[in-house]
């Protein structure tokens, strides 16, 4: 088998993903195609080349369906026999684009693979049904699946992690972000968001904000009045449905809001996988060596906790452990999420979304995959370090994870 190799990752900034967000006015196609167009002029790519372009996208609804990879290549310009595919795995459907894009080419299967995401929350279909489990009454009775917010409050009550320690991580997430955007170290993948005259739309993270500790203290918690509700076409409410699950827990306690859980944002981003070989023919000089990539299934109820088994599945592939890795990208989608991880894993803080995560700099579903690899890549080189895992919860009681190393 051969190694796929990243030539180069380029993202947009990620925008409020809210309606008057600064992106919230371009169609999430074009957002994407922007994006590839300028994968193209960095790299020197010839789109005639590209065998696919794979992306994530984790509400193919709307503006986001009818195959978003292929409308996307179209939008940009790209050659009419460039084929795209629509990945969906929640919330690590875009990374699931880059590890597919890499298995393809260690098997032979193709040379030259873009792999992407996208996702504008501002321009999700209003009123939008809650989808948890498709209305399938007979699954619901086997797995009382709840929303993901009160699967974090879940883990946090089954840990014993108290409101003060998720905003304690909240705090130190927002502070890191601060920083790398001081120090600028975001500013090597990311690429500005032009309109159509030439104008910048938006050309910096656009959710970070100062937070004290008292400002996050004074926020009402998220998902308790949600937990407590009986919704139209369930027969309990989900924290009955979470003790279901976990008969040793008497009250789930709420302490995720907005503070300490990821922001809605608008984002797109690009990772340009050949194989060493390819590269070499055509003059590139790769970034990194994808080593090994993973994917795993854990309880669908507390639904979040599988980036610690996913991570260890990916470096055993790679006849690695933890303690061989540098840096690592753990999604910030909510503060219990990283803490459990870190917990499970015995991981130093320090080598943990060194610059922030999710939390501070916004969640775009199905891009977060690849603006988390550039994020990675690009503070290996910074630090002159070698090695870094990526890794996301998802929906459904799931997580993606892919083990980089520098070349």
């Amino acid at each position: 088998m051969q190694s796929a190799v990243i030539v180069d990752v380029v993202r947009t900034p990620r925008g409020r993903g809210k309606p008057g967000g600064a992106l919230s006015g371009i169609h999430p196609q074009e957002l994407l195609a922007g994006v590839l167009g300028e994968l193209e002029k960095r790299t020197g790519l010839d789109p005639a080349d590209v065998e696919d372009v794979l992306t994530g996208c984790a509400n193919a609804v709307g503006d986001h369906g009818d195959c978003i990879a292929r409308l996307s290549v179209l939008a940009a310009g790209w050659p009419q026999h460039v084929p795209g595919l629509t990945m969906n795995r929640f919330c690590g459907s875009g990374q699931q684009a880059v590890n597919t894009a890499a298995m393809m080419i260690a098997a032979g299967q193709a040379e030259t693979v873009v792999a992407s995401g996208v996702e504008m929350m501002s321009r999700y279909p209003a009123g939008g049904a809650l989808t948890l489990d498709g209305g399938n009454a007979k699954l619901r009775s086997r797995h009382p699946l709840v929303p993901q917010g009160i699967s974090a409050d879940l883990i946090a009550s089954l840990d014993g992690v108290g409101r003060s320690d998720v905003d304690a991580y909240a705090l130190e997430s927002q502070r890191r972000a601060a920083a790398a955007i001081a120090d600028g170290r975001f500013a090597g993948s990311m690429a500005p968001v032009l309109a159509e005259d030439g104008s910048v739309v938006l050309d910096r993270e656009e959710l970070p904000r100062a937070t004290s500790a008292e400002r996050l203290a004074g926020l009402q918690p998220s998902f308790a009045r949600m937990g407590s509700a009986v919704l139209e076409g369930y027969d309990r409410s989900f924290d009955e449905m979470c003790r279901q699950a976990y008969p040793e827990l008497a009250v789930v306690d709420h302490v995720h809001h907005a503070g300490n859980s990821s922001g809605l944002a608008d984002g797109a981003a690009a990772v340009l996988l050949t194989s060493e070989e390819t590269a070499r023919e055509r003059g590139w000089r790769p970034r990194a060596r994808v080593l090994s990539t993973a994917s795993v299934g854990a309880e669908p109820v507390i639904m979040l906790t599988a980036p610690a088994p996913a991570t260890s599945r990916c470096l055993a592939r790679a006849g690695m452990t933890m303690a061989d890795i540098d840096l690592f990208e753990v999604n910030e989608a909510f503060a219990s999420v990283v803490l459990r991880f870190m917990r499970e894993t015995g991981v130093d803080a320090s080598k943990v979304n060194v610059n922030g995560g999710a939390i501070a700099l916004g969640h775009p579903i199905g891009a977060s995959g690849p603006i988390l690899l550039a994020t990675l890549l690009d503070e290996l080189e910074r630090r002159d370090l070698s090695t870094g895992v990526v890794t996301m919860c998802t929906g459904g009681g799931m997580a993606t994870a892919t083990v980089i190393e520098r070349i």
